[in-house]
């Protein structure tokens, strides 16, 4: 049974785990991490930290100073202690630029006039899961995240609930600084769902949820689109066309647009809704927003242009000239098929009479007294 415990040390704070009477404390990689350890105070005292599973020295304090040269070369320069609390019984030990390498198990031992004490702490390294980019291929939408350790999971959902398994592919990849990466995709296997895919490990998780696209039409003079509100505050905003575009980058009110879209944004607010002017066709597509908050949301729009007096201006001007030349085409077809109807019927006659003529001779058909 483990029992979670919040401990502040001189402004820092550090989340520590109680398991079988001794300390877990949870590094993030990179960062600074604080190993607790107290004992009765009272006069002069001897302090050293051990890595316990290489027996390496990585902190040792004798004589009221640091004795450097005996720390091991792999913590050099990286662990500290709090010198003016140590006389009040204060012995913590803080670690800077954790790497995965520090996980271990570590004893902390102090001798002094009260007696010896050693306690021990358990170092557990993470880097958490900081960012789920989900994206729809066809009929695939995928999900991956990256940098993560220790190995994470991955899972989807859906909503409403989807009453069949869904069928995915999981593969997850270890780069040589032992960091976890994870991708999964499945096949969108029913209409009006929305797909949420998380990765989580045990100390962090993040989970983004992508939106089937849904029609929408806009003008070209203006037209606005809303991003699905976030269930937190949100942190962040990115909109997106067709995917991979980037439009603008919004943090609060503030927000930075790209160099292709500055004369198309109007205005952005905070909660996901963005405004657009003066758009043409190149811009009709997939827009999609990333609203950032506890989670990551992805929603996605296809945006239909219409509605425009230009446009239909544009459509009225084509039909107009496609009148024109089937029109045109007409009579000039009319007209060749009636010379050429003229010039068979001619030919067709005996010297050269029309149809009319032939049947009007009385001569035509007998014979003449030279005949005979």
């Amino acid at each position: 049974m483990a029992l979670w415990i919040r401990a502040v040390f001189l402004g820092f704070l550090t989340f520590v785990r109680t398991v079988n009477g001794e300390d877990a404390v949870d590094c993030v990689l990179g960062g600074s991490c604080i190993l607790p350890c107290s004992f009765p105070p009272g006069g002069e005292v001897v302090l050293y930290w051990i890595q316990v599973a290489t027996g390496n020295t990585i902190h040792y304090f004798y004589n009221n100073q640091d004795q450097v040269e005996l720390q091991d070369q792999h913590f050099r320069g990286r662990t500290s202690l709090f010198k003016d609390q140590i006389s009040r019984g204060n012995a913590s030990l803080r670690l800077t630029g954790v790497q995965i390498q520090d996980q271990g198990r570590y004893r902390c031992y102090t001798s002094n006039k009260p007696g010896t004490k050693e306690s021990f702490s358990n170092l557990n390294v993470y880097a958490p899961v900081r960012k789920v980019d989900i994206r729809q291929l066809e009929n695939r939408i995928t999900c991956s995240s990256e940098g993560i350790y220790p190995e994470p999971t991955l899972t989807w959902t859906t909503k409403p609930p989807f009453n069949e398994t869904l069928q995915n592919q999981t593969t997850v990849q270890q780069t040589e600084q032992q960091l976890y990466s994870i991708s999964s995709f499945l096949v969108a296997s029913a209409p009006g769902l929305d797909y949420s895919c998380t990765v989580s490990t045990r100390v962090s998780q993040r989970r983004a949820t992508w939106s089937l696209p849904t029609n929408i039409s806009g003008s070209r003079t203006e037209t606005t689109i809303r991003c699905r509100s976030s269930e937190g505050p949100p942190t962040g905003l990115i909109w997106r066309f067709n995917h991979s575009q980037i439009i603008l980058n919004q943090t609060g009110t503030d927000y930075t647009t790209s160099e292709d879209w500055k004369k198309h944004v109007k205005s952005s607010s905070e909660s996901g809704i963005l405004t657009l002017k003066d758009l043409s066709s190149s811009q009709e597509g997939i827009y999609s927003c990333e609203l950032s908050d506890a989670e990551e949301t992805y929603s996605s729009f296809f945006l239909r242009l219409e509605g425009s007096p230009d446009s239909h201006n544009n459509v009225a001007e084509i039909a107009g000239w496609v009148i024109v030349v089937f029109v045109v085409c007409g009579l000039i077809a009319a007209a060749i098929f009636k010379l050429k109807y003229k010039k068979r019927k001619k030919n067709s006659q005996p010297n050269g009479q029309t149809s009319e003529e032939h049947e009007m001779n009385p001569l035509n058909g007998q014979k003449t007294e030279e005949d005979k």
